[in-house]
């Protein structure tokens, strides 16, 4: 449902946008930490603090898996998951939680990770009205792997751009060792950092500029993901880092 829904419904809020970018943009002096807006030294966004502890060890937002799920995810055990891709090089840890075990650091799952190139499309995809650049016969940019004794799987991947409608995201689906679904949610990404790459990292490609959509306004998130964005710290010249924790029921 996820970009078609967009796609289909999304001109006549796209239409109107024009109407309230001005809004946004006067608003958006409190949605940004100027300090995380820098592009030659660190900065870091911080993001949910949920599974820290068993008193904040809420289950993760469930949430769809989009019209371009990995299609066969046993073939992508892999830590580099960027086959290719160009863009801002991007570490990406995730740290998986047991919430039926006080928040324990769940051991033995798999985690798989999808999400857009800088230009905003997906691989093993397109040729059609859901995006129209081919890339059927590739796939870059998912990957799977499984979490350790503390919980964590890591990827190296780019900082991924974004398409109309969607705020940026990465898909995740997280089964247990024995491969039953455990749960399938998305990563948001806070503002200021997606707001630093796609303003002013030209340079690495991303020359859409800034996102079309806030997490707040995105339909996948409106219903909140308090529970799914990430810390994000880095820089532009430098790369990025994501770190975030995912709860689940195992």
């Amino acid at each position: 449902m996820e970009r078609k829904e967009f796609l289909t419904r999304g001109f006549g809020s796209l239409l109107s946008l024009s109407a309230i970018m001005p809004l946004m943009a006067a608003c958006s002096g409190t949605e940004v930490d100027p300090a995380a807006t820098s592009t030659s030294g660190s900065s870091t966004a911080s993001g949910s603090t949920n599974g820290s502890s068993s008193s904040d060890c809420t289950v993760t937002s469930t949430e769809t898996e989009g019209p371009f799920p990995t299609k066969v995810p046993a073939n992508f055990v892999r830590k580099d998951i960027r086959d290719g891709r160009t863009g801002i090089p991007m570490t990406m840890n995730i740290t998986i939680k047991n919430a039926n075990a006080s928040c324990a650091a769940l051991a033995g799952a798999l985690v798989d990770v999808w999400h857009c190139d800088k230009d905003g499309y997906y691989s093993e995809y397109g040729g059609t009205g859901m995006q129209s650049a081919n890339f059927t016969t590739v796939d870059f940019l998912r990957g799977r792997q499984v979490t350790d004794a503390n919980g964590a799987v890591g990827f190296t991947t780019i900082f991924p751009g974004w398409y109309p409608g969607r705020a940026p995201h990465i898909h995740v689906h997280i089964y247990n060792s024995a491969g039953k679904s455990l749960l399938v949610t998305q990563i948001a990404f806070p503002y200021a950092s997606a707001n630093t790459v796609y303003t002013t990292g030209q340079s690495y490609g991303y020359t859409k500029g800034a996102q079309d959509t806030l997490n707040e306004r995105d339909n996948v998130f409106s219903d909140g993901f308090t529970t799914e964005l990430a810390t994000v710290s880095g820089s532009v010249s430098g790369g990025y880092t994501l770190t975030h924790t995912i709860v689940v029921k195992a």
